[in-house]
C-alpha cells in the first residue's frame, strides 16, 4: 500500500518539498473527441479565430467597448417562465440548445431569461446570463455579488431537508458562521491527508477487483453504482476511519444520499420521464421533506457516530454539535460524493473516447514516474512528474465541469464586461452563468469543444485560470473570504489518483456511454491488464 506525503497547498499554507516543474508542451498522438453536454449540440463560436490565449479578464475595461442594453425581456410573468422551463428542459438541443439560440437571436453572449424552476417553487426566475470567459468571474467576485440563499439558484431547498440549518454552501461570506464553518471542513481536510493515498488505493483496487469480476461473467461491467459503493466506502475511511459498509448504514449509503439529493435538487433535474409526469412531481411544486426524513436521520446518526473529533473541533469553535454534524454530512454527501458520482464517470467517458494512443502515454508516463520518482509507490513527488496525467484531469474538469450553474445577486449597480460589449446590471438582479460554455469559450480556448489531453501542459498551464469547476479560478484558493470550493484541491487530487490507479494496473479498456441525470452512465466492455 503506498505511503501518503499528501497535503493540500490552498490549506494553512501546506506546501510539498517537491521542486514544480513546467515541462515542455509535447505533442500528443491522440485522437480528439468533440463535446457537448448533450453529446449533440456544440457551443456555439463567438468568434472567427479563436486561438489557446490567455486575454486579460478583469472587472476594469482595457478596451473601447461599446456600452449596451441587456437584451432579452422575461415576457409575461407566469406564463412566460412556464414555457422558458419547458424549453429548458424538453426543447430539442437541451438545455445546451436553450442557451445557443438566446445567443444567436440577442447575438450576445450576456442576456436575460427566466430560468427553472419557476412557478409555483422560485418567486421570481428572473436572471441576466453570462456565458462566456470574461463575463463569467464576475458570479466569483463576492464584493460585487451575494451568495447567500444562492446554491440551489433561484430557489432554496427547505432547510428541513438540512436539520433546520442553513449549511455552508447557502451561507454569503459575510456572514457570522460562514468563516467557522468553512474553517470546519478546513480542518476534517487537513486532518485526513496522511489517510487519502492509503485508503484510496485500497479502496479503489477492490473495486477494480468487483468490476474485473463482473466483467469475466456477464462479458460487461456497470460503473456507476459500484463506483458510488466505492466512493462512499473511501470517503469514510478518508474523512471519518470508519468504513460506512461495517455500520448499520451498510451499503445503503449512496441510494440514502440519492433520493435525499433528489428532494433537494428535483426542481433542476431531468429525470427522463414524460413531461407530463416530471413537470407537477418536480418541477412545479416541491417533494414534501417529511417523506425522506427516515433515510436523511439514518445518514445524521452514521455521521454524528463517526465525527468525534471533527464535532470536538467544532464545539471549540463555537458551532454546537447538531449544526456541526448537518454540515460534515452535507459536505461529504452532497458536495464531495455528489462531485465524484459526477466527475468520475465523466472522466472516464473522455479517456475511453480518447483511445489507446492516449492510454499507452498515460501508462507510460505513469509507471515510469512512480518508479522513478515514487520508489515503485503513488507519492506526491510521484505525481509531479506526471504532466500528461495533471493536464487530462483538468481537461476533464473543463469540458464538462461537475457544477454546471452558477449564481450570485448583485450588491450595487454593476458594469459587466464580455468580450464585445460592456453591460449594466441593477442592484439586486440576479446573474446566472451555465459554466460549460464559460470554460469552452473560444476567444480563449483553441479547440474548445474537443478534449486536448495535453492542453494544459507546459506553457499550456497559463489557461488554468479559465478552469474554473470550483467556483473558482484553478489558480486560485479557498478561503473563509470566498466561495470557492473548501475541497477543490481534494478534489483534483482524488481525480488524479482515479487516473494513476487505472493505468497502474490496465494498459486499456473500451466503454460504452449512456446518459444519466447526473453524469454519464458508463458500461465498461474490456478491462486489459498491464503487460508485466
Amino acid at each position: 500500500m503506498a505511503t501518503s506525503s499528501l497535503a493540500f497547498p490552498s490549506l494553512h499554507n501546506l506546501n510539498l518539498d517537491v521542486p514544480k516543474t513546467n515541462p515542455r508542451r509535447r505533442a500528443t498522438a491522440v485522437r480528439l473527441i468533440t463535446a457537448s453536454i448533450k453529446d449533440s449540440v456544440p457551443v456555439p463560436p463567438l468568434s472567427a479565430t479563436s486561438a489557446d490565449v490567455a486575454p486579460t479578464v478583469s472587472g476594469n475595461s482595457t478596451t473601447n467597448l461599446p456600452l449596451r442594453q441587456v437584451p432579452g425581456s422575461y415576457g409575461i410573468p407566469f406564463f412566460q417562465p412556464l414555457k422558458d422551463r419547458f424549453e429548458y428542459f424538453y426543447g430539442a438541443g437541451g438545455r445546451d440548445e436553450f442557451f445557443k439560440s438566446r445567443i444567436h437571436k440577442f447575438q450576445s453572449t450576456v442576456f436575460r431569461v427566466n430560468m427553472p424552476p419557476g412557478p409555483f417553487i422560485a418567486n421570481n426566475p428572473n436572471v441576466v446570463v453570462l456565458l462566456d470567459a470574461k463575463s463569467f468571474p464576475t458570479l466569483f467576485d463576492v464584493s460585487k455579488v451575494e451568495k447567500k440563499d444562492l446554491f440551489t439558484g433561484t430557489y432554496m431547498p427547505s432547510t428541513e431537508l438540512t436539520g433546520g440549518h442553513r449549511v455552508l454552501s447557502y451561507l454569503d461570506p459575510s456572514e457570522p458562521k460562514h468563516a467557522p464553518l468553512k474553517n470546519l471542513i478546513f480542518f476534517m481536510l487537513k486532518s485526513s491527508r496522511s489517510r487519502v493515498m492509503p485508503e484510496f488505493e485500497a479502496t479503489y483496487s477492490e473495486l477494480f477487483d468487483e468490476l474485473e469480476a463482473e466483467l469475466a461473467q456477464k462479458g460487461k461491467a456497470f460503473f456507476n453504482d459500484v463506483g458510488e459503493q466505492a466512493a462512499f466506502r473511501f470517503l469514510g475511511r478518508a474523512y471519518l476511519e470508519t468504513n460506512p459498509e461495517v455500520t448499520k448504514i451498510g451499503k445503503d449509503g449512496p441510494k440514502l444520499i440519492g433520493s435525499w439529493v433528489l428532494f433537494n435538487l428535483g426542481p433542476l433535474l431531468r429525470l427522463g420521464l414524460p413531461w407530463f409526469v416530471e413537470e407537477p412531481l418536480l418541477h412545479t411544486f416541491r417533494l414534501p421533506p417529511a417523506l425522506i426524513k427516515k433515510n436523511y436521520q439514518k445518514l445524521y446518526e452514521f455521521f454524528e457516530s463517526s465525527s468525534s473529533p471533527i464535532i470536538e473541533q467544532a464545539e471549540a469553535l463555537g458551532i454546537s454539535k447538531d449544526e456541526a454534524v448537518h454540515n460534515i454530512l452535507f459536505t461529504v454527501c452532497f458536495n464531495t460524493f455528489g462531485g465524484i458520482k459526477i466527475l468520475f464517470p465523466n472522466t472516464l467517458k473522455w479517456l475511453g473516447r480518447a483511445g489507446t494512443n492516449l492510454h499507452t502515454q498515460l501508462a507510460e508516463e505513469i509507471r515510469g514516474a512512480i518508479k522513478t520518482h515514487g520508489g515503485g509507490k503513488v507519492t506526491m513527488a510521484a505525481m509531479e512528474q506526471m504532466p500528461l496525467m495533471k493536464s487530462v484531469v483538468y481537461e476533464s474538469l473543463r469540458i464538462e465541469p461537475p457544477v454546471a450553474l452558477q449564481y450570485g445577486k448583485a450588491k450595487r449597480d454593476l458594469t459587466i464586461e464580455s468580450h464585445d460589449a460592456i453591460f449594466k446590471v441593477k442592484e439586486g438582479e440576479m446573474l446566472f452563468g451555465y459554466q460549460p460554455f464559460a470554460t469552452k469559450d473560444p476567444k480563449v480556448f483553441d479547440r474548445a469543444e474537443e478534449f486536448v489531453p495535453d492542453r494544459f501542459v507546459g506553457d499550456g498551464e497559463k489557461l488554468l485560470k479559465y478552469v474554473t469547476w470550483s467556483n473558482g479560478p484553478e489558480t486560485e484558493g479557498p478561503t473563509v473570504g470566498n466561495k470557492q470550493c473548501a475541497g477543490k484541491d481534494f478534489v483534483v487530487m482524488i481525480t488524479r489518483l482515479f487516473v494513476v490507479e487505472l493505468f497502474r494496473r490496465y494498459d486499456s479498456f473500451d466503454i460504452e456511454v449512456g446518459a444519466s441525470p447526473l453524469g454519464a452512465k458508463i458500461t465498461l466492455t474490456s478491462l486489459k491488464r498491464a503487460r508485466v
